[in-house]
């Protein structure tokens, strides 16, 4: 089964402090989005590669690829309103019965490893979603008390989420609900089950300052 993947990068930057949104951020020689692209085409060249981008960005884009002599081949994709839509445009263009990763674009240190673990899952149990374990001490908050719970039953979850591309399409006919957090919660509105598989720690979503210059020491490391 051929392997496609989804990279949304919607975001606007607010909580990094940026006027630029942080998948334009240059980081290590290249904006943080190219990093995202060039794992994927890595990991397997023949993917078809989908971007979905915010319209007003569309030719900020085209402009960057010139400027950085970025070659991979992509379809670029105009976003919707929120993340929900913003998949559901870039669905449109996944053409025949395939695997389907969905990727934030911010995340450039997923592993080939995990995408290896997301993909193989899928294709046997129809999806995959990659997590990590919580590390730290965790409490539930409720009204004015608190109490700890077993950081055991909880984990953290991380993309490429990767699905059938049959399943996919079915669960982006729902209507758009305010829980849809992720895709495996559209799916679990059908009432689907939803697999785990092991993600990797370095795979973080930079979204402030302190995880850009994380990314950035691990992508010199890298």
């Amino acid at each position: 089964m051929k392997k496609q993947v989804i990279i949304v990068a919607g975001g606007k930057g607010e909580r990094m402090g940026s006027d630029l949104p942080k998948q334009f951020i240059v980081v290590v020689g290249k904006p943080v989005l190219m990093h995202t692209i060039e794992k994927f085409h890595s990991f397997s060249d023949k993917m078809k590669i989908v971007l979905v981008l915010p319209e007003p960005y569309i030719e900020y884009w085209k402009s960057q690829c010139e400027k950085f002599g970025f070659k991979i081949a992509h379809r670029v994709v105009e976003g919707g309103k929120t993340r929900f839509h913003s998949v559901k445009n870039g669905l449109n263009t996944i053409d025949g019965n395939s695997l389907v990763a969905v990727h934030d674009g911010v995340r450039p240190l997923v592993s080939y490893e995990t995408l290896e673990r997301v993909f193989s899952r899928a294709g046997k149990k129809g999806n995959a979603v990659p997590v990590v374990p919580v590390n730290e001490s965790v409490r539930k908050r409720k009204r004015n008390k608190s109490k700890t719970v077993n950081r055991k039953n909880y984990f953290l979850v991380q993309t490429p989420q990767c699905f059938t591309s049959e399943i996919l399409k079915k669960a982006y006919e729902q209507d758009y609900n305010e829980n849809f957090t992720d895709d495996a919660s559209v799916l679990e509105a059908m009432g689907i089950k939803i697999h785990l598989v092991e993600g990797n720690e370095e795979n973080i979503k930079i979204t402030r300052p302190f995880d850009l210059k994380m990314a950035e020491c691990l992508l010199r490391e890298g």
